[in-house]
């Protein structure tokens, strides 16, 4: 009895310690009892994906570390002068680089930087509606190029259309998302002028009247190699396998500290997802299913589906049933707004905030929620009149 009543605190705290992990883990462990571990597992886990995200991890504390992002922040919260112009340039900033290093690339690197911004200017209370248009910007800007995101690597490859096609069918999306995310953006820094004027230009704890702390160059060029090199991951240039080696290498002979700064838990909720998405895709139910919704509503399927099990999964299992490669497109897309795992990009923010800040988790994701629902809706229905 005593042995049961510890195991339930145990999962009771991994519970309130990481609740999308848990969640993730409980998923894949009953997919497991539907579809029994075999070889096929192995074919589950995108590994290139995890690697790339380590090894951008193992980047970014590098560089953090090594005071390049402090530098940032303050140049950053020095030239703007509200609120609402800062969470405007961390997510412009999110929405244009996103359609060249992916959504995920930009989150991981962006992220952390809007965090010590936001908390130099002393704006810790806008931190969560900031990182969530930040999320939002990330996801709806690499929808509109065919290497923005995994599901449009993808579908461009197994529907035969071109760059240029998918780049038009997604434009009026893109550029719809673009100005609602300005104006909700304004309207909150609207609504927030009362309680707060401007950004002060004196920090807390900094006198604008000291020089500026400098870094060693030595000190950043093995980080700034390591995330080119990422970049050439994402371009499929480099292996994954060398980018790795390259972070673990880099961070054991200039920082290892840099190696204990990885989200491992966010890595290991990507592994459960995998295997997760790997088990429900081979229960013929569910194929049986999926293939007699899909008929005639890959758009809406996609949006479905993405919510349960994420944009990407949802791609490749809704491009078995069906060659309407357009409206499975849009679908998956604009799928990766609404719930927190949508899109898999969206865990990455909600991870790096709940770590920095865990007293703003329940906020973040009220506001999380409620910003991609109103965009998924009028996405939505900018789908419908275009149709």
């Amino acid at each position: 009895m005593g042995s049961f009543r510890n195991a339930a605190w145990r999962a009771r705290d991994f519970f309130r310690r990481d609740a999308v992990l848990a969640i993730a883990c409980v998923l894949a462990a009953a997919s497991c009892v539907a579809v029994p571990p075999d070889a096929g597992y192995a074919d589950y886990i995108d590994w290139r994906t995890i690697g790339l995200l380590f090894s951008l991890m193992v980047a970014t504390s590098g560089l953090a570390r090594a005071g390049v992002l402090a530098r940032a922040c303050r140049a950053l919260v020095r030239a703007c002068k509200s609120g609402g112009v800062l969470i405007a340039a961390l997510a412009g900033l999110t929405f244009f680089v996103s359609m060249v290093v992916t959504n995920d690339v930009a989150l991981v690197a962006f992220v952390p930087l809007a965090l010590a911004a936001l908390r130099e200017a002393g704006l810790v209370r806008r931190l969560a509606f900031a990182i969530a248009c930040m999320t939002v910007a990330a996801n709806v800007g690499s929808m509109l190029t065919p290497i923005g995101n995994p599901q449009n690597i993808y579908l461009l490859s197994v529907s035969g259309m071109s760059a240029v096609e998918l780049v038009g069918i997604m434009a009026p999306y893109s550029a719809a998302a673009f100005v609602l995310l300005a104006a909700a953006i304004g309207i909150a820094e609207l609504r927030d002028r009362k309680r707060f004027k401007h950004i002060p230009s004196q920090m807390a704890g900094v006198n604008p009247k000291a020089p500026q702390e400098s870094f060693a160059l030595r000190d950043v060029l093995p980080w700034i190699a390591l995330f080119v090199m990422c970049l050439l991951c994402v371009a499929r240039i480099a292996p994954v396998w060398l980018v790795v080696v390259a972070a673990i290498a880099l961070a054991l002979a200039f920082d290892m500290r840099a190696l204990r700064h990885v989200d491992y838990a966010l890595l290991f909720t990507f592994v459960a997802f995998f295997v997760f998405v790997g088990n429900v895709a081979r229960i013929e139910v569910v194929r049986e299913a999926v293939a007699a919704l899909v008929y005639g509503r890959a758009l809406l399927v996609g949006v479905v589906a993405s919510q349960i099990i994420s944009n990407v999964p949802a791609a490749i299992l809704v491009s078995g049933f069906t060659t309407d490669w357009p409206a499975l497109l849009v679908g998956v897309n604009i799928g990766g707004l609404g719930t927190l795992i949508a899109s898999m990009a969206s865990l990455i923010s909600y991870k790096q905030l709940a770590v920095a800040y865990p007293e703003l988790k329940t906020c973040y994701f009220r506001l999380f929620t409620g910003l991609n629902c109103a965009f998924l809706a009028a996405l939505l229905l900018l789908a419908a009149a275009i149709a």
